[in-house]
């Protein structure tokens, strides 16, 4: 039995289709594993480092999964479009799996971080092809709850992360954290074996590996500049600037391949639909300043108001809860009006407005204030995020729907790498020369400003007034990284009102006794 949305059930956000709610539940558990594997790690890496050794490799135990995962966003559409929806996520299920045994048995650093690539290699389509399969299953007039609700599990995700890495490396191993995987995975794969019946018709073309192949070198060299930048290398130095070289060089040429062959990895047309190239960019301007809150907050939390480092997972939790109630109002709202550029545009208006507050953050403000606008900056990205991947998959046909959508996934996931390195870029050159001008003279021996900067309980062990001045100083800087974000919020919503808004199709993809069939027009919805 194929299961999916049908048009009587589509228009008016009535009964949810039982059979999509249990292959829903399956997909929501796959995109878990991946989102919590991406924060787990953080908390257990002074244990495993205290384990395994080898310090100076501690950056790519993390780097490792975030280039293979924004690898495999990239590839997983086409390639499902090929092989069929269940057999490619149950792949990248079984693949990340397997990566997190092997980690779990790791005796060395090095076997780690190869084992971690193939963790990550697996997590980029249990990120990207749940948004693919819910888009083939349920018409684009009822997908908007269901994005909503698989933004709630990013959500909740990046809470539980770092709590259930805290938990097992004080309760048991750090080596449970990926051996928990297993069982969830596990039924992941149940579940979407029993209720995903259906494969998509093969486009009857080769897969373009070419263009794969350029793809990876490029954007694993773009990634790789954004994560080193600023930090292990200098941004002028030859490395930085030969990677990006490299990275803009095969960008062209993977755009001239694009133009050349029959079948594309990325067919540069759907770039030519309106909906698609703005969800691409909001996608990806978002991402940035996203993962900047994720990032910056935080440290403003433990640094300046003395919250303890090891709450850091609940520090999240004001922002992941306003993704969470947002997504899931923003979508069931898009499915019952049918429209959603209004909530495009009310989400990133209200992300420009919460970054502009969090530029005036200062020594003064306190912990309930920063949650506060935690709160609205997710649930204006909670608002965000599901519309581009719906109104990008309303505006083309099925045969693009798997590539639209990891191109989308792609965009905010490589926004987030840039905008991270970018801000942080920011904090490293103004706060360090702050720190040396108020501490001068007044630091313990053996103590930098940079690792003061990075220690919250070395900032609580300094003498009362040298304490008052660090924080003051680590409060301006990072209030000055917020209105180094206010351009780029502001970018995107000029972008939201670019957005063509086609109606949404109050029929699925999906025939429930033929499979998916392809649809190149738009219904009107009544």
């Amino acid at each position: 039995m194929v299961i999916s949305g049908s048009e009587a059930d589509a228009p008016t956000g009535g009964a949810i289709d039982r059979g999509v709610l249990v292959a829903f539940s399956g997909l929501m558990a796959g995109m878990f594993l991946a989102s919590v594997d991406s924060t787990i790690v953080a908390t257990a890496l002074p244990t495993i480092v205290g384990d395994l050794g080898n310090v100076d490799q501690l950056s790519w135990v993390v780097l490792s999964y975030l280039l293979t995962t924004t690898i495999g966003t990239t590839l997983y559409g086409r390639i499902s479009d090929h092989i069929g929806r269940r057999r490619t996520f149950q792949a990248a299920i079984v693949l990340f799996l397997i990566g997190s045994v092997l980690s779990g048995l790791a005796q060395s650093m090095v076997q780690l971080i190869v084992f971690r690539g193939v963790q990550g290699l697996g997590g980029g389509g249990l990120m990207s092809m749940p948004f693919v399969i819910i888009g083939d299953l349920v018409s684009p007039r009822e997908r908007g709850r269901y994005m909503g609700y698989f933004t709630a599990v990013f959500a909740v995700a990046g809470v539980m992360g770092p709590l259930l890495g805290g938990f097992f490396v004080d309760n048991a191993s750090w080596r449970w954290i990926f051996y928990v995987n297993v069982p969830v995975g596990a039924v992941a794969l149940i579940l979407t074996d029993r209720v995903l019946r259906y494969d998509v018709e093969d486009q009857g073309a080769k897969l373009d590996l070419a263009g794969a192949a350029l793809l990876v070198v490029s954007v694993a060299s773009l990634v790789l500049v954004s994560a080193w930048g600023g930090d292990r290398y200098a941004w002028t130095s030859s490395t930085i600037l030969g990677m990006f070289v490299v990275g803009v060089l095969f960008a062209g040429f993977f755009t001239i391949h694009c133009r050349r062959v029959p079948a594309p990895l990325l067919p540069l047309r759907l770039l030519a639909e309106s909906p698609v190239a703005v969800s691409v960019v909001i996608a990806l301007l978002v991402g940035a300043v996203m993962y900047g809150g994720l990032v910056f907050l935080p440290l403003f939390l433990q640094g300046v108001t003395g919250v303890s480092a090891t709450n850091s997972g609940l520090l999240l939790a004001p922002l992941m809860g306003g993704v969470t109630a947002a997504s899931i109002v923003a979508g069931r709202a898009m499915s019952r009006t049918g429209l959603y550029k209004r909530y495009l545009i009310v989400g990133t208006s209200a992300i420009v407005a919460v970054v502009a507050a969090l530029s005036r953050l200062d020594a003064a403000t306190s912990g309930w204030q920063v949650g506060a606008l935690m709160a609205l900056l997710g649930a204006g990205m909670g608002t965000v995020m599901p519309i581009t991947s719906m109104a990008s998959q309303n505006a083309v046909d099925f045969r693009d729907l798997g590539v639209t959508t990891s191109l989308v996934s792609f965009s905010r996931s490589f926004g987030a790498s840039i905008g991270v390195a970018i801000f942080g870029t920011i904090l490293a050159s103004r706060l360090g020369p702050r720190l040396e001008a108020v501490a001068s003279g007044g630091l313990p021996s053996g103590l930098s400003a940079r690792r003061l900067a990075n220690s919250p309980e070395q900032i609580e062990a300094l003498n009362p007034a040298l304490r008052a001045d660090v924080r003051a100083a680590l409060a301006d800087t990072i209030g000055e990284v917020f209105l180094a974000a206010v351009p780029v919020a502001l970018l995107a919503l000029a972008i939201s009102f670019l957005l063509e808004e086609r109606p949404l199709r109050a029929s699925a993809f999906v025939d429930r006794e033929r499979g998916p069939t392809k649809q190149t027009t738009n219904d009107e919805v009544m």
